[in-house]
């Protein structure tokens, strides 16, 4: 096609689309000149076959002529489709503005419980997810015949290979890298053989906490309630207070289960803590000395404490959830709610 067939293809599109007498025939043309197979993407695709001294004149030329049916069909549009539509839209009303999403509770519990621990000095420490029985087992004291190291309790990917049952691997990692002082909490997502129900999931989410440094600042079981003592005000509000009570951990010794004060009856007793007063929440001790050396620590020289908390319990707990499938069906209607 010459310059001169351009001018004439041009005019005569022009005429077509000022013809148009509806929607439709607007839409038809649109499709016939620059839709995808039209006429000019055609001769766009078709300009290598043009010569070489001829190339910047032509594109000139045909991309004046897609301007120019562009802004006539948007012309004819506004006259015609738009307006054909505006009959039954009131375009004095506000604009529709979309709502903004909100975060996972278990997102938000687990980057507010960062926040409430790093104002305290620790630092966030990750790990994998598939870990080695030495990291997962043997480093934390845990015997072979512990039923946690049982097929039918734990996933396992032949011998030397697991879905980790906590995220205190991440600790034996970091002790391993690292001389002390060592402050750290260990978010993630842990993996156990388990039942589904309204209060056990074979995959959830943990934060685990080591604090360890040697003699000339030795750690105490003091230091671990007053550290969980102000997470418990921060994270469930002013009011609540903690409770140590002896228990047995492989990885920790004294270990004691840590409860906190029902935060909805403020120790009261109410159907949510059964009338107790006091709401089961973490599990923490002195770290043993054989964990120390696991890692190549001198037991003598050092001391230190680990804690560790479920990230759906402390979610149930503070947004009143009773059921814990909830938190993984991505229901909008129930997460729209926390907003």
């Amino acid at each position: 096609m010459t310059l001169a067939e351009l001018e004439i293809a041009q005019a005569e599109s022009l005429k077509e689309i000022a013809a148009a007498a509806d929607a439709a025939a607007v839409e038809s043309l649109r499709v016939k000149y620059v839709g995808r197979n039209g006429s000019i993407p055609a001769l766009i695709k078709a300009m290598k076959d043009v010569p070489r001294e001829e190339r910047p004149a032509f594109g000139k030329a045909v991309q004046a002529w897609r301007a120019a049916v562009e802004a006539a069909l948007a012309e004819k549009g506004g006259g015609t489709a738009a307006g054909e539509q505006a009959v039954d839209a009131d375009l004095t009303l506000p604009g529709r503005w979309w709502n903004l999403g909100v975060k996972h509770p278990l997102t938000r519990v687990i980057e507010e419980s960062a926040a409430i621990f790093g104002r305290l000095g620790f630092t966030v420490a990750d790990g994998p997810e598939l870990e080695t029985p030495f990291n997962n087992f043997t480093a934390l004291n845990t015997p072979p015949h512990h039923p946690s190291q049982d097929r039918s309790d734990t996933f396992w990917f032949g011998d030397d290979c697991l879905l980790r049952t906590q995220t205190s691997p991440v600790q034996i990692r970091t002790m391993l890298a690292n001389k002390p002082p060592i402050r750290v909490i260990c978010p993630g997502r842990t993996y156990r053989r388990d039942t589904t129900d309204a209060t056990h999931s074979a995959n959830f989410h943990q934060i685990e906490g080591l604090y360890v440094d040697t003699m000339d600042k030795p750690v105490s079981l003091a230091d671990l309630k007053s550290v969980l003592a102000y997470f418990a005000r921060e994270m469930m509000g002013d009011g609540v207070t903690v409770r140590f009570r002896p228990h047995f951990f492989p990885f920790t010794e004294p270990s004691v289960e840590v409860d906190f004060t029902c935060h909805v009856c403020k120790g009261r007793g109410c159907n949510v803590c059964k009338q107790s007063g006091w709401i089961e929440v973490a599990g923490a001790g002195m770290v043993d000395p054989r964990v120390f050396r696991h890692v190549g620590y001198d037991p003598e020289s050092v001391s230190g404490y680990a804690f560790g908390f479920g990230v759906e319990r402390i979610a149930m707990i503070k947004y009143g959830i009773p059921d814990i499938r909830w938190l993984y069906e991505n229901d909008v209607r129930f997460l729209s709610q926390l907003g």
